[in-house]
């Protein structure tokens, strides 16, 4: 099955290229369409496919891995009214953000997809180390997870462990969501590695 990921900027693409050296089937897509995304295609191979906001959005697994002023716009380009329980992952950080009214950022992007099973991850590491192999000689690189759907988690965890990392669940967004938070919580730019 596909994995449909929205944004091809730093984060996007890292996350992106590591998920189809995993052997994913990813579709990619940004705001300036599937033409601008030739480059990136043809670098990663035939597991990546460029597509619109609105067919990446389609999938059952979603990425959301763009800059939060743009955040709106991308969600409105997928126009989607519900989400359907789809999964869609959080990889993006309140950089520049108003004020978010004491709200985690997670929450207030579960606020702009009804029905989605929203998960928190993806966004504690500088793209450059995201980007890398996950597998080190002392052990697999960390990356969080957080989310209020037990179900959602796993298959994210899944898919975080068969790319390579190793999966850390710190459970609902409410709190573990804050403690991704960049700005703000304490884990952005901590590159952990659990040990073989």
């Amino acid at each position: 099955m596909p994995i449909g990921v929205i944004g091809a900027g730093a984060i996007g693409t890292a996350l992106t290229e590591r998920l189809v050296a995993a052997g994913e089937h990813v579709l990619i897509a940004n705001s300036r369409g599937p033409d601008s995304l030739r480059g990136l295609v043809a670098a990663a191979g035939p597991g990546l496919t460029a597509v619109t906001v609105e067919e990446a959005a389609a999938e059952e697994v979603v990425v959301l891995a763009v800059p939060w002023r743009r955040l709106e716009d991308a969600v409105a380009a997928a126009r989607v009214t519900d989400w359907g329980g789809r999964i869609v992952i959080d990889a993006t950080n309140p950089v520049g953000a108003p004020d978010l009214a004491g709200r985690g950022s997670s929450e207030v992007v579960a606020g702009l997809l009804p029905g989605a099973r929203l998960v928190k991850a993806f966004n504690t590491l500088a793209p450059h180390v995201l980007g890398a192999n996950p597998r080190t000689p002392a052990g697999r690189r960390v990356i969080f997870l957080s989310g209020d759907d037990a179900s959602a988690n796993a298959r994210v965890a899944v898919l975080t462990e068969s790319a390579g990392w190793a999966a850390v669940d710190l459970g609902p967004l409410a709190v573990a969501g804050r403690l991704q938070q960049f700005p703000g919580g304490p884990l952005p730019a901590l590159s952990l590695i659990r040990e073989k």
